[in-house]
């Protein structure tokens, strides 16, 4: 028998970013990042994504550090490995749409300082929001991966997905991701996607999966059989559950295969080793939940990905209605039908979300509506695959107009007026940026900075007084 053609599977570690996010609330300090760095440096990883998503957010609001100092950090550490982040498309890294302007500073200073790829997701997978960041990408030299948010139902066929990715590669992206975070995507689906994919573009496509519903680990073993180039996953101690599969299970999975990474088991037991007391850690002091760990299969029956669900039940707690729980979880897809059935993933999941709690605890659908909702169905966010609900859009935003087009050609350049807004407190030319996505919290921030610079003890009353909750 002729011997295989040798495939690597090439490995993406979330331990930085992903994993923590998803079990512990992305509360991972820098300075626990930074002793392990030159040994998952050494490990051979294809990328280390260590940046974006909700660790900005995070960083500002309750670690009390800036972010881009954390990515010249990490930077300075890996010489040999790449870095990725993760970015919203038009809403960058926050919970809305951006001007144009701040969108191509971000990628620009995101590069600057350190970032190699930026894979770059639409909540509703509009392409029109994604156009800003990967021409800005493409400028800087950057490899430009885009996603698309995996989900299922009637619009979401083969020919969905692969006209989707034919148009990504000739956006110019230099890579796609399947971004499946919810873990919808089951094992031999995941060979006739990946097939379909390959048949239909030529640039490198990564799957990106979660451990939610239990299957992740053989949809991964099915997808590289298809010939996925990249799969993402992280550290054993924070892996599974509401993560990715462990990277020491999926090294060991295609050890002796064409597929095999060369990576060394007793350097990632090393690593393993050093993350294990922080996973103890959070167990002890209930940041790592343990229902997180499990196997959801609900994931599958309502489609709502891991961290949404720990959102459904902190809101119904705060609310004392818990017994409303199974109320809400399907309400949650008569929603998403109503708003044209998106992707559930933020801040499309978070808007859905809320939603059905409202209209589960209000006793009557659409009763109460946020502003997000009246957003989403006014096409602030930008273009459903289906159309919306109009008795519950007329219900919700009367008869307000309806944006047709890419919801960023309404707004104006922002840079400058951001710049006038915080001059007091900038420091650096990131700073804008920090506060254009949050700017309570940034200025929080900031207030914290000059005192600690002052000497002044302030930042210990602003603590106390709730500017960083934990």
């Amino acid at each position: 028998m002729a011997e295989l053609q040798k495939k690597p599977v090439k490995i993406v570690e979330t331990i930085l970013r992903d994993a923590h996010q998803s079990l512990i609330a992305t509360r991972m300090s820098t300075e626990q990042m930074l002793p392990i760095v030159e040994k998952l440096d050494k490990v051979g990883y294809h990328a280390v994504e260590c940046w974006g998503g909700a660790t900005f957010d995070a960083s500002l609001r309750f670690l009390k550090e800036d972010p881009w100092e954390r990515l010249r950090k990490l930077k300075d550490g890996f010489k040999n490995t790449k870095l990725q982040m993760l970015f919203r498309g038009q809403n960058i890294l926050g919970y809305r749409p951006y001007a144009d302007d701040v969108v191509e500073y971000f990628v620009q200073k995101s590069a600057a300082n350190g970032i190699d790829i930026i894979r770059i997701f639409d909540c509703l997978n509009d392409m029109r929001n994604l156009q800003t960041a990967v021409t800005a990408a493409n400028k800087e030299g950057a490899h430009a991966q885009v996603a698309l948010s995996y989900t299922l139902g009637d619009a979401y066929t083969m020919e969905y997905w692969t006209e989707i990715a034919k148009r990504i590669e000739e956006m110019g992206a230099n890579s796609i991701c399947i971004k499946d975070m919810a873990g919808l995507l089951v094992p031999y689906k995941a060979t006739e996607l990946v097939s379909a994919l390959k048949e239909t573009v030529s640039i490198p496509i990564d799957l990106h999966t979660h451990y939610t519903s239990g299957v992740a680990s053989m949809t991964y073993l099915k997808a590289v059989e298809a010939g996925v180039d990249i799969i993402d996953t992280a550290m054993s101690p924070f892996a599974l559950g509401t993560s990715q599969p462990a990277t020491e299970v999926m090294v060991e999975t295609f050890k002796g295969t064409s597929y095999d990474t060369g990576f060394d088991q007793n350097l990632l037991a090393e690593i393993a080793d050093y993350f294990r007391p922080m996973r103890d850690k959070a167990l002890e002091t209930g940041l790592l939940n343990p229902k997180n760990l499990g196997v959801n299969i609900k994931t599958l029956l309502y489609q709502v990905p891991g961290g949404m669900l720990s959102n459904l039940t902190s809101q119904l707690k705060e609310q004392g209605a818990e017994d409303k729980y199974y109320d809400v979880l399907e309400e949650v897809p008569r929603v998403r039908k109503d708003m044209g059935e998106p992707p559930l993933v933020t801040p499309s999941s978070q808007i859905v979300g809320t939603q059905a709690v409202m209209n589960v605890l209000f006793g009557e659908r659409y009763k109460v509506v946020t502003k997000e909702t009246k957003d989403i169905l006014s096409g602030k966010y930008g273009a459903t695959v289906k159309p919306f609900n109009e008795e519950v859009q007329k219900k919700c935003i009367g008869d307000a107009e309806v944006i047709t087009c890419r919801p960023a050609d309404l707004i104006d350049n922002e840079l400058d007026k951001l710049r006038g807004e915080m001059a007091q407190y900038s420091q650096q030319d990131e700073d804008v940026l920090s506060y254009a996505l949050f700017p309570q919290v940034a200025t929080d921030f900031f207030k914290y900075r000059q005192a600690q610079q002052t000497g002044v003890d302030e930042a210990a009353a602003d603590t106390k007084n709730g500017a960083y909750p934990v």
